[in-house]
Formats: structure tokens, sequence, C-alpha cells
């Protein structure tokens, strides 16, 4: 198994990171207050967990999440996820990040922003429209009837093929929302966002139906 890095430990970071070590993976855990604060969620997780400042974490993973909010996206370490594969999870709240005129008048996307900040990583947007309850709850073996479908979108296709193997790996499967431009489909009050897995797990065709309901405001 490989390692996943975790730039924000929050709560959709630190559930996929307990899906993540009940699948094998190794994970290296940071956020922005130092890796002391994160003892204890290291003690929870056990050997397969460590915690490290961002940039340790960025260099670790093989393949690294970040999830931190909007407003904080800059300061994600740029040189050392240069060439992997980024799992963005992020959402666009003007009441915590401040306006952001390219997400208002609908030229950029959340994850668009992340991919011209980093420049060289492949950034898949991912985990951003499920209630991270859900996400615990939710994952289910592969295979199995009420497995739940959680939508990713990039413009690399290795990276997208990661995603889709990390995705199965901790217990979901995926349906391939297309690339980086599309993936305001499943950013905040659109139709696949959370309240489909609150009405049970969403099979991949709900996703899709949603995904294509998806209208720009």
């Amino acid at each position: 198994m490989s390692t996943v890095g975790f730039i924000g430990s929050g709560n959709i970071g630190s559930t996929v990171a307990r899906l993540a070590v009940a699948a094998g993976y190794d994970v290296v855990l940071s956020n922005s207050r130092g890796p002391e604060t994160l003892a204890d969620l290291v003690a929870e997780l056990g050997p397969k967990a460590r915690a490290a400042t961002p940039a340790e974490a960025a260099r670790a993973g093989d393949l690294v999440v970040v999830s931190v909010p909007l407003h904080a996206y800059r300061s994600v370490p740029a040189a050392p996820l240069a060439g992997k594969p980024v799992l963005d999870t992020n959402n666009y709240y003007p009441e915590r990040d401040g306006r952001v005129a390219a997400l208002d008048d609908g030229s950029a996307t959340t994850s668009g922003l992340l991919a011209e900040h980093l420049g060289g990583a492949h950034v898949v947007k991912a985990f951003n429209n499920i209630y991270f309850p859900d996400l615990a709850s939710l994952a289910r073996p592969a295979g199995a009837a009420d497995r739940t479908a959680l939508p990713i979108a990039a413009d690399d296709a290795d990276a997208k093929a990661a995603a889709v193997a990390f995705l199965d790996a901790i217990g979901y499967d995926a349906v391939d929302a297309g690339p980086l431009a599309d993936s305001w489909r499943q950013e905040r009050d659109t139709p696949v966002y959370v309240q489909p897995y609150r009405e049970g797990p969403a099979s991949a065709e709900k996703v899709r139906a949603a995904l294509a309901e998806a209208k720009r405001s």
C-alpha cells in the first residue's frame, strides 16, 4: 500500500484518513497549527499514522488530500506536490472565505484556483459533496449492492485513475464528472451536493443524473 498525505485534518480530512488507515494505507497528517496538535488523532489511528508539517505531508504522500478552507488555498505548498495526484475537497463559503469574484461570476472553479496555485500538481475534485458523517458511515466493500458513488473531476487521466483506485480501496465507487472546468457541477448548492447521501447510498446513476441537472446561477 502507498502513503496518503493530508494537508488539513479537519472533519473531511480526518474522516478520509480513518478510511485510508482501515484500508491499509499509511497516512501523514498535517494542519496549520502544528504536528503536536494532531497527537490525539495519530494515537487513534495507530502505527500507520504520523503527524508532520504540510510540506512534509506533501513530500511523503504518493497521493495527497488537500482539505483546507478556500481562503487558505494559497498556503498549500506547491513544490513538493509537483507531478502528484492531489484530491481537493474544498467548497466556497463566502461567509467564511470572503467574496471571490471569479467564483461569483462563474469564470473559475474552486479546484481550478487550487490547480492554478499548485502549477505542476494534478488536481482532482473529490469528497467535497458529501457530509463527513455520511462519508464515515457509507463506505462499503467493492460490489456491495448499496455501495455509494462519489463524483470526481480532473484534467489528468492518470490522476483521475489514481483517485478512482483510492476511492475504491476505501469503500466508494467513483463517477467521472469531467474536467476541472466542469467541477462546478459538484460544488455547493448543486443537486449532487450533500442531499443524495441523506436519502441513502447514492448509486452511480443517481450521481450522473444530479450532475446533469446542475445549472450555473
